[in-house]
């Protein structure tokens, strides 16, 4: 057994399980500022008892979220000493800013989302809304900056200690700012916007499908599709920019992203394809010059082939190519379904349409999935480096670890996390089944 190898292991199974709940909040937030926003702006009760239930959603999956990440804090310590020992300086600052101005500010207003109804002011209860979301936005803000800078390390020297070398930063906003953090926070948001928004379309179409709540099934239909229109098309953008970003400064991962061995001119951009890694070709549908032009802007951009990078130093191609590809697969299919439904709904089409409903009740899969692909494209797509160029995955994992130990380590918190997934979905069930409740519209009742 491979100490590294049931290293990665363990952490990829917890980080998975947890990654199904931040996005679903992050993108619900957006969503829950819409629909109370629109109940302020317009005094329809439909936008209150929209936003009431799906508040009731966003607490369970707030709860789910914050249970499922305790452990991957203490991973770094149990499993990745030397690896924690060497970033601790970079690291210290954006995870302190996670947890006191992201987590708190979020935290500490859920509260008033939750039970603040008959105790707060609409206006106040509104600006807790956005706090929350705001909150779960900056979370995803710090955490991408920390990994960001394992992809592109900057603003920090190498210092000698008795313990071996250290990473301290040299300038914070330097690190920050790290040439990839900024594309790679907007391809995540938008991937939790895409999430949060598929999943209150899916709702829907499933109450219509049931012939239950049709008003309340209609609007949440239209604000997820709207959300998911903005979400999708900024997705392009934001993975693009990404690509053009890994092209510069992780070649080798772009290169077995898309299955390049001899670096040149008029790169071929591959649509789908299976890589033949020992003849060293991909066999596909490919165009010819579109991955130079979209790198560079110019078919006679050069790019490098995984010929020009040290064997020691390639990651496992066909993997890779296949998560990002499946990844890009998902994210086309996104775009075609938030549009395509968004024009569908505003003619009514999709509203009367049982087979199109039960495509949208099952597209909530299609975002949770693409994020978990692109997520292990881009990690498993920097091996064999933790931080690039710096630390090496091998180099990694702390001293005393014993493979017995973490493949022990695996399997229980295999089953506790699957055993959690198991309540979330019966819980979730439950409230979605139940529907939204009459007394949220009493409470307006009673109001006026």
């Amino acid at each position: 057994m491979d100490l590294v190898l049931l290293s990665r292991i363990q952490f990829a199974v917890t980080i998975g399980f947890h990654y199904l709940y931040p996005p679903l909040s992050i993108g619900l937030g957006v969503a829950l500022v819409v629909m109370e926003g629109l109940y302020l702006r317009t005094g329809n009760p439909l936008y209150h008892q929209l936003t009431r239930f799906w508040v009731r959603i966003f607490g369970l999956i707030f709860a789910f979220g914050v249970g499922t990440g305790i452990v991957m804090e203490f991973e770094f310590g149990t499993n990745w000493a030397r690896y924690s020992r060497f970033v601790g300086d970079v690291f210290g600052g954006p995870l302190a800013a996670e947890g006191i101005f992201a987590f708190f500010l979020e935290s500490g207003f859920l509260a008033i989302l939750l039970f603040g109804w008959d105790k707060v002011s609409r206006g106040m209860h509104f600006f807790a809304t956005v706090m929350v979301c705001l909150g779960a936005h900056f979370s995803a803000v710090w955490i991408v900056v920390a990994n960001s800078w394992m992809q592109t390390p900057t603003a920090y020297h190498i210092v000698d200690t008795p313990v071996g070398p250290r990473a301290e930063i040299t300038s914070f906003w330097g690190m920050v700012l790290n040439p990839s953090s900024l594309d790679r926070l907007g391809h995540t948001l938008m991937g939790c916007w895409q999430a949060g928004a598929l999943f209150v379309v899916s709702a829907g179409a499933w109450y219509l499908l049931k012939r239950q709540h049709e008003d309340f099934a209609k609007t949440s239909i239209r604000i997820g599709l709207v959300i998911a229109m903005v979400a999708s098309v900024a997705q392009l953008v934001s993975g693009h920019g990404s690509a053009v970003t890994v092209a510069e400064y992780q070649p080798a991962k772009l290169a077995a992203f898309e299955g390049i061995y001899e670096s040149g001119a008029n790169a071929e951009l591959t649509v789908l394809g299976w890589v033949d890694e020992e003849n060293r070709t991909v066999h596909g549908i490919r165009i010819p010059g579109l991955l130079s032009t979209l790198i560079g802007g110019d078919p006679s951009t050069v790019v490098t082939g995984l010929d020009d990078i040290p064997v020691d130093e390639r990651p496992p191609v066909q993997t890779v190519f296949q998560l990002y590809h499946l990844m890009v697969a998902i994210g086309m299919a996104l775009i075609a379904l938030a549009w395509g439904g968004g024009l569908l709904a505003w003619r009514g089409t999709l509203f009367r349409s049982r087979k199109l409903l039960w495509v949208y009740v099952l597209a909530v899969l299609l975002p949770q999935l693409a994020n978990q692909l692109g997520w292990a494209a881009a990690e498993i797509g920097r091996q064999p480096w933790i931080v690039q160029g710096l630390m090496r995955t091998s180099d990694a994992v702390s001293d005393t670890l014993t493979p017995g130990q973490v493949l022990f380590s695996l399997i229980l918190f295999t089953i506790i996390y699957l055993a959690l997934f198991v309540v979330f979905l019966v819980l979730l069930d439950q409230k979605v089944r139940k529907g939204p409740l009459e007394e949220d519209l009493s409470h307006l009742r009673r109001e006026a």
